[in-house]
Parts: structure tokens; C-alpha cells; sequence
């Protein structure tokens, strides 16, 4: 069996960009990592000569990461048809990630699919088809865009298996579409992974096709099934546990798909409850167990 792709969202900043992102994974015990071009929130980015590139990659060879997943801002919101200098900034925005995910030598972006704020699953569905058109239609980079499953927390869509389903279906380029399947988002938007592991894999398969996943956030859920609230857990103390996330890490249909942490920061103990201290290293390392 091929080496578990596993890892964690790392941080990109300061002098060292990418070849301190590399760093920050290999401290942890991971062989695969994703991060953010610039901060999530917001579209302010550096120049990619500024990213230290080359650098980085000639770190990672060494350290043994061969490859890096990019995600893109939450600021992108396709599904918007209230405000179109949102949806404007949505599409512009999402052309520039791609070219930098390309720059970075990556070739999955993960997207939240989108809010559509009131209007209606029909007309935000719509809109994120237009937008995804407006982008891929004229883009010849190799980056494939992973929608990511969703909680369905407020207006958010693409927490239904179904909901990805029909922005596939409208969608020119297709081809370039995959999934990230993020297993809090599932256990909140309702699949019971715990309960019934198979056959929440069996229906997505159904709907989307089980090759459709590229990437998949491991994290365990603070809220019990179905609640619809996206709050991440760091592993085992959730409602998923240990034991399903650990199952997904080493099951074989998709050994061939790197897996990303995304816990919560831990405080120190006898400290100020500021949470300081990455869990990565430890959980790593826990859901390489057998």
C-alpha cells in the first residue's frame, strides 16, 4: 500500500513564504500540506516571485513532501446574486487563485461552493455555475477547483451531496471540477459517518462518483450529526472520534488522495487559555496508528 498522504493547513508568511510553510510540515510528520495564498479573509496577496517558491519546493524534495493543496479565500462568494461587485470580486478573484495555485505547482484549488444570502438554492446554484463558466471557460491552467462540502450553516450551499451535483451538471468544464470532502461539514450537514461509514460513501458515490474526491479535511465535529453549525473538533474529541477519522485516513480507496487537518490550535496548560500550540505533530501521528 502506497504511503498515507496526510497533513495539515500550515501558515504562509513572513521572509521565508513557502520554504517556512514546508518547514512548518515536516515539524509536524506530514508528507502533504495546504495553505492559503495570502490571509483568508481578505484579498491582499504578495507578488508570486515574493512566494520563495523554488526554495521551498528544493525543502520539500528533502523532506519528503512531493505535493500541496491550496485553498482558496472565504471572501469568494460565487453564489451571490444581491450585490454584483461581490459576485465580480468572486470571479476576478477566483481567476487570480488560479493562476497562483499553477504558480505554487499545485494543481487542486479548494472553493467553498458559496452563500446564496436569502435568494433561494436555485438562484445561488445558478450563479455559481455562471461564475465557475465565466472562469474555466477561458482557463487552460492544470488546476482542477474542489468544492467543498459544506455544514449548510445559514444560506451556504453544497452541504447536500445533490447541491454539487447540479453545479457539476451546469458547468462547461466539468473535467476541471472535484470534491473536497470535509468530514465535519458531513457529520453537520447530516451523513451519519459514524453510524453508517459505508453508506455515506456509497451515496455519495451515487450522486457524484467516489473519484470525483481530490482532497479530504480530517477533522472531527464539536456538534452532533445534523446540526448544520461547521465547528471544528480537534481528533477524538468530537462526535465523529478517533476511530471513524482514523478509518478514512487509511482506507484504501483513497490512499492516493492527500488528507488535511484543519483542528483547532491548543492552549497550554496552566497558561492564559490563548491557543497557541499546533495539535498537528500529535494528531498526525495518532491517525497513523493501525
Amino acid at each position: 500500500m502506497p504511503k498515507i498522504k496526510l497533513g495539515s493547513h500550515v501558515k504562509m508568511a513572513g521572509k521565508e513564504m513557502f520554504l517556512g510553510s514546508v518547514k512548518e510540515a515536516e515539524s509536524y510528520g506530514a508528507n502533504v500540506l495546504m495553505l492559503y495564498t495570502g490571509a483568508p479573509q481578505n484579498t491582499k496577496r504578495k507578488e508570486i516571485e515574493e512566494l520563495n517558491i523554488e526554495a521551498g519546493w528544493e525543502y520539500a524534495k528533502k523532506a519528503g513532501i512531493e505535493e500541496i493543496v491550496v485553498h482558496a479565500p472565504y471572501i469568494i462568494n460565487l453564489a451571490n446574486t444581491v450585490k454584483p461587485e461581490t459576485f465580480e470580486l468572486a470571479v476576478t478573484f477566483l481567476e487570480k487563485e488560479i493562476k497562483r495555485t499553477a504558480a505554487m505547482r499545485s494543481n487542486i484549488l479548494i472553493l467553498h461552493p458559496g452563500s446564496h444570502v436569502g435568494e433561494g438554492t436555485e438562484a445561488g446554484i445558478a450563479q455559481i455555475v455562471k461564475g465557475l463558466n465565466l472562469v474555466l471557460d477561458n482557463n487552460k491552467d492544470d488546476v482542477f477547483i474542489a468544492l467543498e462540502t459544506m455544514a449548510g450553516k445559514g444560506s451556504e450551499l453544497g452541504a447536500a451531496f445533490e447541491e454539487l451535483k447540479m453545479i457539476y451538471d451546469g458547468v462547461h468544464k466539468r473535467d476541471r471540477l472535484r470534491v473536497c470532502f470535509d468530514t465535519c461539514h458531513v457529520n453537520d450537514a447530516g451523513y451519519d459517518l459514524v453510524g453508517d461509514y459505508e453508506g455515506v460513501l456509497e451515496r455519495f458515490d451515487q450522486v457524484l462518483g467516489r473519484e470525483q474526491i481530490a482532497v479530504i479535511h480530517i477533522n472531527d465535529s464539536l456538534n452532533p450529526l445534523g446540526a448544520h453549525k461547521d465547528r471544528h473538533a480537534n481528533i477524538g474529541k468530537g462526535h465523529i472520534g478517533v476511530d471513524v477519522l482514523r478509518k478514512m485516513v487509511h482506507d484504501d480507496r483513497f490512499a492516493k488522495i492527500p488528507k488535511i487537518l484543519e483542528t483547532p490550535w491548543l492552549s497550554e496548560e496552566g497558561g492564559s487559555g490563548e491557543k497557541t500550540r499546533p495539535p498537528y505533530k500529535e494528531e498526525i501521528a495518532m491517525l497513523l496508528e493501525e
